[in-house]
């Protein structure tokens, strides 16, 4: 059966947030709050919503969970007659939804729906969430503004690209060969990337910092709580942003980045990048990614939501048979 839309269902307008399940949510919040630069919004018992300094009323949501997870990924519509409207469309495709639309019971509030890709993410459409005032950073202190991106493992990169392209309106930036495929919703060079990979997992979350200084200075400030980089910084060829990559209390990994390319719709070309040592890292600053944070991108295996979706729909998640290892690239 096709799940795929002749045309997508909405018009995504951008990543609001993440939400990552984790044994001890306690500890990784204090990570993010007194070390990583994000502020407590709201708190209830062992699920945390922190923020930047953007205007998104949280960029991070931490809850606990048996094991490191995505909890979901959250964009933005303009309205909630958009969010209806993919309800809709989302149902003649024969796409499951995890929660119909309505208002939303998570702290940022609004109106929303919330599906399950096909391999069981949890991805949240939503419009009319609490407002915030953006808080630039005060002085030269870094603090990250926005999620820049999320790098999410998969066991089909073709599958995974035609859904969130054909279904969900996103576009392909670059294609690391046939590793990485990079995907944007708005000009910014890419919110989603997949990697080809053994099971489905997190393999890391990127913040973006105000400038390039910002960025430094967020390297510094890490260093002085004794937390060196486990690649990074440099900067990468596919969207050209600076990176420096971390791990947090829960093992899970965390980017800062900055100055992340912008495409102009009518003039840009999706290429395909040569995984090499000096396009992976144009400054040839950032050596080699220790072994530790290599296993961290890996993750573990993460169903997701599949048991959750209305029973019978096994199908949905069926993984063709040319995909899984043949299609895992060294």
């Amino acid at each position: 059966m096709n799940y795929f839309a002749a045309e997508p269902v909405c018009n995504l307008r951008s990543l609001r947030s993440v939400s990552l399940k984790v044994p001890d949510s306690v500890p990784a919040k204090d990570f993010y709050q007194e070390v990583w630069g994000l502020s407590m919004v709201e708190e209830d018992t062992d699920k945390f919503w922190l923020r930047g300094t953007g205007s998104e009323h949280h960029i991070l949501k931490l809850e606990k969970g048996e094991h490191n997870a995505l909890g979901g990924v959250s964009f933005a519509l303009a309205t909630p007659q958009d969010v209806d409207l993919a309800a809709t469309k989302l149902a003649a495709l024969g796409i499951p939804l995890f929660r119909e639309p309505g208002p939303l019971d998570d702290a940022a509030g609004g109106y929303g729906l919330q599906l399950v890709d096909p391999e069981g993410r949890l991805v949240e459409l939503s419009a009319n969430v609490h407002a915030v005032v953006s808080l630039e950073p005060s002085g030269r202190r870094a603090i990250p503004r926005k999620i820049a991106h999320v790098v999410l493992n998969t066991i089909d990169i073709d599958r995974a690209t035609a859904f969130y392209t054909q279904v969900l309106g996103m576009r392909i930036s670059d294609w690391s060969e046939h590793q990485m495929a990079f995907l944007r919703c708005n000009s910014e060079h890419h919110v989603i990337a997949f990697n080809q990979a053994p099971w489905t997992s997190v393999n890391h979350v990127a913040y973006e910092m105000q400038s390039i200084d910002h960025f430094m200075r967020g390297i510094g400030s890490l260093k002085r709580h004794n937390i060196a980089p486990q690649w990074g910084p440099g900067r990468h060829g596919p969207g050209d942003n600076t990176f420096s990559y971390f791990t947090d209390p829960a093992g899970l990994v965390c980017e800062y980045t900055s100055e992340v390319a912008q495409v102009d719709e009518d003039s840009w070309l999706c290429r395909t990048w040569k995984r090499t040592p000096e396009l992976s890292d144009q400054w040839g600053t950032a050596g080699p990614p220790t072994s530790a944070v290599r296993t961290a991108m890996a993750g573990i295996p993460d169903s997701g939501y599949r048991s959750l979706v209305v029973p019978g729909r096994e199908d949905y998640f069926t993984v063709p048979e040319t995909s899984a290892a043949e299609k895992v690239h060294a």
